[in-house]
């Protein structure tokens, strides 16, 4: 790639770069009062499509859930905040990080819960795998 290239394809990552908050209520959580793991996938999952849409501006699906790291249990009544950015990219495929913040609603200061990285790859309208750059 020449120095303008690779200035344009980091531009395009950091345009991607995905953020949602989202309040953590008693419906999703489990009987210790925290985060579902299995709602937080689904999250994270969510940001992921967002960031490798926002990325590639094409049809994405997800074909796989690389690792997922549960640090630290999120409990009800807190603030998470989901970051997706693109960690890499292929001919048809790309991977997405995705990191889950959990802060106080009532107190300053953000930490790690949560890390995972997610594998999507662009279709056509056949729903064959198609170049991605």
């Amino acid at each position: 790639m020449t120095n303008k290239e690779l200035i344009m394809y980091d531009q395009r990552i950091e345009g991607s770069v995905t953020r949602i908050f989202k309040a953590v209520f008693p419906d999703s959580t489990n009987h210790y009062d925290t985060l579902f793991g299995g709602t937080a996938m689904g999250l994270m999952d969510e940001v992921a499509f967002i960031t490798a849409t926002r990325f590639s501006r094409q049809k994405m699906v997800t074909v796989s859930s690389d690792r997922i790291d549960f640090k630290k249990p999120i409990p009800a009544g807190t603030i998470i905040e989901l970051v997706g950015r693109v960690s890499s990219v292929g001919n048809s495929s790309l991977k997405v990080s995705v990191e889950v913040f959990v802060e106080q609603m009532y107190a300053y200061g953000q930490e790690k819960a949560i890390s995972g990285e997610f594998t999507f790859v662009a279709i056509d309208n056949l729903r064959r795998p198609t170049r991605i750059l």
